[in-house]
């Protein structure tokens, strides 16, 4: 094993999530003595096991390197440090019918580290958090102590973290001039893309900005989806030739929008600003579509009730996260409608409905869904099919995501249909 040596400074990280874990695992092998925080005394016990779950390449491989390196310790509880780093959630909750920004663990994760903080040290939040926020933070810890603070805000795909963390651009907003230098001189030292540094209020909107922007193109094509199922045309066929345009490039539709970015993101907006009245609409028709996948399996097996299969619960293909994912709320709808609802995905960490194996999910299903795009039902062979075929009620399937081979279900005789595709209507 090769030593990594220690750089001088001790960044404390709050939060070992799908964040915090690997940007403090990338400190560590870059020399930093880093202090993993979370609060999940299970959670840092399988870190410290190396048995925690992911879909994240090499993940395990860069944690293990960075504790046996001797520059990351996973724990409990804070400690003194020069930098302190929070990657705790910013979930969306509801409230006498808005939803806001719950900042509840970013307030408890700013009051375990006051007791450690001293004149000089850094605070970066790479939380999602409402334009705003960091500054109010400043003024609250100013009282007390001379500290610096940035947002920094992650901007990684789940299924590539590793990679984005290190290649992408970032974004440092400070809330003044040498709190953004500080803690650009914190993520130059892994990441090969550019730092552009601004103030930390802009900093907060450009992160939600970005997924803003992929929540309203995503909502267009939802739209277009829901036209084209009216007046008897495939969407996918019209997205496709519509893309064609050199400035043209419209989204795909889907059974909703999930993840902890895209679905949440655009209401911290709305939450600020009255003028925020096309992001609204947006949001709520991609908050629709579970409902509209509903009311579509129903017309497809013409009764109120039945069994269901549903293949994939992860909010995208080929990752194990089921926050805000779509097939919660079509799970949850349909056994609320009394359907019989069993549900298939190998990929998933945890799921708030049972999971099921393949063949206990078909077993007897009126009807297979499928709401992620995991590349296992893309590539599911004839024999597969046949024995998926032999399994279920009858054999219909419907496809969210337009990835299944339509031409191989069909031969092992099931009838096929897609969100979207008019011609199945």
């Amino acid at each position: 094993m090769v030593k990594v040596e220690k750089n001088g400074k001790k960044v404390c990280v709050i939060g070992l999530g799908y964040i915090g874990l690997p940007t403090a695992s990338m400190l560590a092998i870059h020399g930093f003595e880093v202090i993993g925080v979370d609060i999940n005394e299970k959670r840092v016990e399988e870190i410290k096991e190396l048995s925690f779950k992911t879909t994240e390449k090499d993940l395990v491989t860069l944690v293990r390197g960075a504790i046996n390196s001797g520059n990351l310790k996973v724990q409990a509880t804070p400690d003194k440090a020069d930098v302190f780093i929070i990657c705790v959630p910013t979930p969306c909750i509801e409230n006498n019918g808005e939803k806001r920004c719950d900042l509840s663990y970013l307030d408890k994760a700013i009051e375990n580290i006051k007791p450690y903080l001293e004149d000089g040290n850094l605070i970066i939040i790479e939380s999602t958090i409402p334009p705003g926020t960091t500054d109010e933070i400043y003024e609250s810890l100013s009282k007390d102590k001379k500290v610096y603070v940035a947002h920094c805000p992650e901007r990684v795909l789940p299924g590539n973290i590793l990679k984005e963390l290190v290649e992408n651009d970032r974004v440092i907003g400070g809330v003044d001039k040498k709190s953004a230098e500080m803690a650009k001189e914190i993520y130059e030292s892994f990441v090969t893309g550019e730092i552009y540094l601004t103030d930390a209020k802009t900093a907060e909107m450009v992160k939600l900005m970005e997924n803003t922007y992929r929540d309203v193109n995503i909502a267009l094509a939802n739209e277009f989806a829901k036209i084209s199922e009216e007046i008897g045309i495939n969407v996918w066929e019209a997205i496709e030739l519509a893309n064609k345009h050199p400035r043209v490039n419209i989204l795909k539709p889907g059974p909703g929008v999930g993840g902890h970015c895209i679905s949440i993101d655009p209401w911290f907006i709305v939450e600020k600003s009255k003028n925020a009245k096309l992001i609204r609409t947006a949001r709520e028709l991609n908050d629709s579509m579970p409902l509209f996948v509903v009311e579509k399996i129903k017309k497809i097996i013409k009764k109120d009730n039945g069994k269901v299969a549903i293949f994939g619960v992860t909010y995208k293909g080929n990752v194990d996260d089921t926050r805000e994912s779509p097939a919660e709320k079509v799970v949850g709808k349909l056994m609320d409608e009394g359907f019989d609802v069993k549900c298939y995905d190998k990929y998933a960490r945890d799921f708030v409905y049972p999971l099921f194996n393949l063949d206990e999910a078909v077993d007897g299903a009126d009807i297979i869904i499928v709401l992620a795009e995991h590349d296992e039902y893309k590539n599911f062979s004839e024999d597969e099919m046949k024995h998926i075929a032999s399994k279920v009620k009858n054999k219909i399937i419907l496809d969210t995501k337009n990835i299944i081979n339509r031409d191989l279900w069909e031969k092992a005789g099931f009838k096929v249909y897609v969100l979207g595709d008019g011609k199945n209507a």
